[in-house]
């Protein structure tokens, strides 16, 4: 692999800590990316002397979302992104699903596909001044990897309903009454405040927990198979029928800044 590794992977006792790596588009998720945390994910699940994970990203941000020239690059296409959402919705899927307890430390910015991993992870720990939200919709976009499945039941139906269809991006301070995010703290205790919690799931390993974790995944109402299948069809027939391209391009050209992101 040419670069700097896309996931970068580094253990401290029984804790193994995933940073996404890319900087400089502020973590925006791309083939190489889901593949690289997949393998991670694979290493992780094989390696008997790791109890917990953590979830954090390099540089400004924890994820912006989903690398938006990649979208573009594949308008052409039947189902334009599809094909990569649904990797990347199995892979979330799998990171929810992993035996491990994972933590999220999460900073600077959390949309869209950086919120759908985000909740995925089993415990979040934010820096003040975080910004999270789907956001999707201020690109003329619907989620693919689990939003509007997982967003409710982490962050309640009307805060969910918020988010979700006015895009707005809140502060980590405001989501904190929703109790989704274990903790919110100054940045410089970001990573000290994840790494004690995961020590301390760790320390709970075993086969209890594991098990424990899979009954959590049981859910009312629409089961979550289904409810992900329907927002990637979702996904494919909006694609289909309007021209998100227009909106990416737009984006693009209004935050040359930051190219190929998700964060409105």
């Amino acid at each position: 692999m040419n670069g700097p590794a896309p996931v970068l992977v580094s253990d401290a006792g029984p804790v193994r800590t995933l940073t996404l790596n890319r900087p400089g588009r502020r973590n925006a998720l791309d083939p190489t990316m889901i593949d690289a945390l997949d393998k991670a994910l694979t290493d992780a699940e094989a390696d008997t002397g790791i109890g917990c994970l953590i979830l954090s990203g390099s540089g400004k941000s924890f994820c912006s979302g989903a690398d938006l020239q990649h979208f573009l690059s594949v308008r052409g296409i039947p189902g334009g992104p599809t094909k990569f959402l649904r990797r990347v919705s199995a892979v979330v899927t799998r990171l929810e699903r992993n035996r491990l307890p994972v933590v999220a430390a999460v900073h600077g910015h959390v949309v869209a596909g950086g919120l759908e991993l985000a909740l995925a992870c089993d415990v979040v720990v934010a820096s003040e001044g975080t910004l999270i939200g789907d956001g999707h919709i201020r690109n003329n976009l619907l989620p693919a990897a689990g939003s509007s499945v997982r967003l409710p039941r982490k962050v309640g139906d009307s805060m969910a309903r918020w988010l979700a269809l006015t895009g707005a991006l809140l502060s980590a301070e405001q989501l904190t009454a929703t109790g989704w995010l274990h903790a919110v703290v100054p940045h410089p205790e970001l990573t000290t405040t994840a790494a004690e919690l995961a020590a301390e799931l760790a320390a709970a390993a075993g086969p209890a927990q594991s098990a424990f974790k899979s009954l959590l995944h049981d859910l009312t109402g629409l089961h979550e198979d289904d409810g992900l299948a329907a927002e990637l069809t979702e996904f494919e027939k909006h694609w289909n029928n309007t021209d998100v391209p227009a909106a990416l391009t737009a984006f693009l050209h209004r935050r040359p800044d930051l190219p190929g992101e998700e964060t409105p």
